[in-house]
């Protein structure tokens, strides 16, 4: 049997932050000196039966396909509600367990499941191929907050 434990929640009540439950304050230790991580969370806000059963989306992206299957999208509508999102570190308080940070995608409450440093050396792809069209999106994490996304998603 799967059993997925709760390691934190988003906060985004004054700016954004990861709250970490205080039996796995300890799991932060060494973090000092990486600018990313990785935050694993769970979309509960969409977690419901009918939408897990979801294997097609319409359109969720402007430039995209008419229809398109949920793993080949972004979207937290999956049969497991599973997110990532990259996060700048903007501060850690390792005494409280929080992880500041500029933004993260998720709502305030959202359960998080697991948090992993950012490598460069096996998180990056030199040279990605995207379907033609994703022609357009930002090249990095860092342009995404100057980008217009209300041009390329349909929701």
């Amino acid at each position: 049997m799967m059993e997925l434990k709760l390691i934190g929640k988003v906060k985004s009540d004054q700016g954004f932050a990861i709250a970490i439950e205080d039996d796995y304050k300890e799991a932060l230790t060494a973090m000092d000196g990486f600018s990313h991580l990785m935050v694993v969370w769970w979309a509960n806000q969409v977690d419901q039966p009918d939408l897990r059963e979801t294997k097609v989306l319409d359109k969720p992206y402007l430039p995209g396909p008419e229809r398109m299957g949920v793993f080949a999208t972004r979207s937290p509508i999956r049969p497991n509600p599973i997110c990532i999102s990259v996060i700048d570190v903007k501060h850690i308080d390792y005494e409280r367990g929080i992880i500041e940070t500029w933004y993260i995608d998720a709502e305030e409450g959202t359960p998080v499941l697991d948090i992993k440093p950012y490598y460069p050396c096996s998180d990056v792809v030199r040279e990605p191929a995207l379907p033609e069209w994703c022609a357009g999106l930002p090249v990095c994490i860092e342009d995404s907050a100057d980008f217009d996304w209300s041009v390329f998603f349909n929701f």
